[in-house]
């Protein structure tokens, strides 16, 4: 899922005759416009300037609906959040197989990131430079929560296995994967979106499982 996607049943139905959108409206034009402006390989900053002149309205008119650009980032966080945590808990409810439940994890944060260019460098914190710590800060403890649902997950998979410490492998073998979406994800941004991140994932996942 996109993030252009997900929001396009929110503007198919507005009037082509309509000049002004609505509030709601306008709101997720100029989310969708700040998350295409990020997907420009090696993009410069988005300041708000650039943003309003993207949507061809006054700076003014972005903080009618948004108080700082911040927040403009924090909407975007809690989509990546939403979706991420959504397909997190829908393959731990869903595969009863705990080492099953770890791959699908791990390559949906993967296959997240590569449909969403953007978001990719919102996630590892390349379009976060210079914005607002609390930002960066909140992306970390995304992946916090990724590394414990994995090892949560892998517990049982090494209980299973007959490991005489599952709870160490798994914090390791979790603290492994963890580490592994984040450098796939900042190559795919770091080579403008070229090296993809589900790049040889299964194979990478099975070594460490």
């Amino acid at each position: 899922m996109s993030y252009k996607d997900s929001q396009e049943t929110e503007t198919e139905e507005v009037s082509t005759t309509r000049k002004r959108p609505k509030p709601g409206e306008r709101r997720v034009q100029i989310l969708q416009t700040l998350a295409s402006m990020l997907e420009t390989p090696g993009g410069e900053r988005v300041t708000t300037a650039a943003l309003a002149a993207k949507l061809q309205v006054s700076e003014a008119a972005l903080y009618r609906h948004f108080a700082s650009k911040a927040q403009m980032f924090e909407a975007l966080l809690d989509f990546i959040e939403e979706s991420c945590f959504g397909l997190i808990k829908q393959a731990r409810e869903s595969e009863p197989q705990p080492a099953l439940q770890v791959f699908r994890i791990v390559h949906m944060i993967l296959q997240f990131a590569e449909k969403n260019p953007g978001m990719s460098r919102v996630m590892v914190g390349d379009a976060l430079v210079l914005e607002h710590e609390r930002l960066q800060q909140r992306m970390n403890v995304f992946f916090d929560k990724v590394e414990l649902q994995l090892k949560d997950a892998l517990f049982y998979s090494a209980e299973a296995a007959g490991s005489a410490t599952p709870s160490v492998d798994a914090q390791v073998r979790a603290g492994l994967l963890s580490a592994y979406c984040i450098g796939q994800i900042q190559r795919f941004v770091r080579t403008g979106f070229k090296r993809k991140p589900t790049e040889n994932a299964q194979q990478a996942i099975g070594l460490v499982l």
